[in-house]
């Protein structure tokens, strides 16, 4: 009983510290993906990225007074956007990064996407009670925000961008 809780706890560690946390050992895969994302960075046109990161204060112009307007949700963009929460340390945020890019050059003059890095604007993720990451909300127009959690693969991102956003189904 004593090995079989150890051994509990033991896979328990390993899967707390592998999915989301700052581990100086990186599997294969992790410095792959960390690799592709920096890549990705780096190809992308003259080395600018697509996406466009979010200070609270920008939040507030750019998508949703939320101060000025507490009792409704009023988007303020001129197109449809997704917002990212994520956090550099997070390695699942790491995977998502090049997707949202390429969407983010694919989808370029129809949405916005937006990166709110938590450690840095912890007031606007607490605002939005994000206690997961990657916690991604989708703006479409004229609807209220919808919130996802976790790493989504580019297939599922680009149904929901037609769908919710654009509402080309």
């Amino acid at each position: 009983m004593r090995n079989l809780t150890k051994t509990l706890m033991a896979v328990a560690l390993i899967f707390v510290v592998a999915s989301c946390g700052n581990s100086t050992q990186k599997s294969d895969s992790n410095e792959n993906a960390a690799k592709e994302t920096t890549n990705t960075i780096i190809n992308s046109d003259n080395s600018m990225t697509k996406t466009i990161k979010l200070t609270r204060a920008d939040f507030l112009t750019k998508v949703a007074n939320y101060e000025a307007n507490p009792e409704k949700w009023e988007y303020l963009g001129d197109k449809p956007c997704i917002i990212d929460f994520y956090a550099d340390w997070c390695g699942p945020c790491k995977m998502v990064a090049p997707i949202l890019e390429e969407l983010a050059a694919e989808y370029e003059g129809e949405i916005y996407i937006y990166k709110v890095d938590t450690e840095a604007e912890q007031q606007l993720a607490g605002e939005f009670g994000i206690r997961s990451i990657p916690s991604l909300l989708f703006c479409p127009m004229g609807e209220a925000p919808q919130m996802a959690q976790g790493a989504l693969p580019k297939d599922a991102f680009k149904q929901a961008i037609e769908e919710v956003l654009l509402k080309k189904s």
